[in-house]
This record gives structure tokens, sequence and C-alpha cells, in this order.
């Protein structure tokens, strides 16, 4: 399975605490955390050109992770739409953490994708909604962050698929942090937490929900759709 780990990769040249958290960047701690046998992982960023998305990059990407904060208007138009055909072609894409307000997510879902938030380092308790979907696979009843940002309901998203996480916050909050998506022939996996100044991709659970998330996502290599008009399988009309 190929995955392509996508990131912005600018938090960890601005900030020396991101840095020092994510010395290899957070694609770098994914795609090392997310590794085991029959996955075969790249990674992208920002200033790549094509931001690393190339028509070749995805057309050789079964599943795309994202991980987008501080540039979203800077990701071109064009290759929105060249992520967007992917995923209604068939392939998988993994939204993470902020990436909740990317181009790519919000023209998926076709709302603001807006939502309270707070940077207060906030206890985060992860439930498990829904044990029996394979994304929550080998978790227990909750994960539980002891430092994260708040998100917050209400999240202008539309009602989800399926819910898999509901995150409950010291402040009071709650939040659906775990919602699948179908688009097209595509599946849309979005998981709440990541935010860049704590070490939420170093969390073995973290890593074990995105990497079933990957598992879950990956296309399933049925019939091609034929759109457009057909001719009849059978004779058609009234008979001479």
């Amino acid at each position: 399975m190929r995955v392509t780990v996508w990131n912005e990769n600018r938090h960890e040249f601005k900030n020396e605490k991101v840095r020092s958290i994510y010395p290899n960047g957070i694609h770098g701690a994914i795609a090392e955390g997310i590794a085991e046998n029959g996955l075969e992982i790249r990674t992208a960023w920002l200033d790549q050109p094509e931001h690393g998305l190339t028509e070749a990059v995805l057309a050789d990407t079964d599943v795309l992770i994202w991980w987008g904060h501080m540039a979203h208007g800077e990701v071109q138009d064009d290759i929105v739409d060249r992520v967007h055909k992917r995923v209604l072609e068939g392939m998988g894409l993994i939204v993470l953490h902020s990436g909740h307000f990317s181009k790519i997510f919000k023209k998926l879902m076709g709302t603001t994708c807006d939502l309270k938030w707070r940077e207060a380092a906030d206890k985060e308790r992860i439930w498990v909604v829904d044990p029996s979907h394979p994304i929550a696979e080998g978790l227990g009843a909750y994960i539980e962050l002891p430092a994260e940002e708040m998100y917050g309901e209400h999240f202008d998203i539309p009602a989800p698929d399926e819910l898999v996480f509901v995150s409950w916050f010291t402040g009071g909050e709650v939040f659906r942090s775990g919602c699948t998506y179908r688009r097209g022939q595509g599946k849309v996996f979005y998981f709440r937490p990541g935010h860049e100044t704590y070490p939420t991709y170093h969390n073995e659970e973290v890593l074990r929900v995105i990497r079933n998330g990957v598992r879950w996502a990956a296309p399933v290599h049925g019939a091609k759709p034929v759109y457009g008009n057909a001719k009849p399988l059978e004779p058609v009309g009234p008979k001479e």
C-alpha cells in the first residue's frame, strides 16, 4: 500500500519548540510512527515544486495523509483540484488536526469547517464511540492526552457517515474528533489531535489510529464506474 504523508513543514522552521519535538518534521514523525510491513511511505511538503503532489506522485498514492495549519492559503487551487479528483477516483484521504481548514477538506465537505478552539494545554480524552469500527481496532475505551489544543463544538461539517471518536476537554467542551466520509469512490477520515507544540504524533495510540485509518481508507480495486451514454446489454424497444 502506497502512502504519502503531506505536511506544510513551516512551523518546524519558525518555532524552536516545534523543531525540538519534531526534528524531522511532523511528516517525518508520522511516516516513521506508522511504518509497518506492507506500507510504502513517502513524504511531501508545501515548498516542494507542485507542493510535492505531482500528477505522478498522486497517481502512485493509495492514501494521502494531510497536515496543515499556517499556510492553507498558499496551497495552489490547481493542486487542490488535482487531489480532489484523485479522492473521487478512489484515493483515500486522512486529514489531521488543523487540516480541517485546508482547502481540500473544505472542498470535500462543502461547509466552512469552522469550530471553537483554545490553546491552553487542556487534557483531552478521546472516547471510542464505535468500538466495532476498523479504525478503533486495538484501542481501549479511550485515548488520554495530557496536553492538547482544545477544539469544541459546534464543528461546521456535514453529519459524518460514521462517528468513531468523540473528545472531551478539561474546559468542558466536547468535539466530534473522528469522522468518516465517502466522496465518490474515495474514503475520507478526519482525526482531531495533533497540535504542533505537543508531542501527540509520538503517542503510540494516536499512531495506531492513523495506521488503522490508512488501512480503512485504502482503495478497493473493484470495477471502474463508466458514465455517459451507454449501449444496452439486452435488446430494448418495441419488438417488430
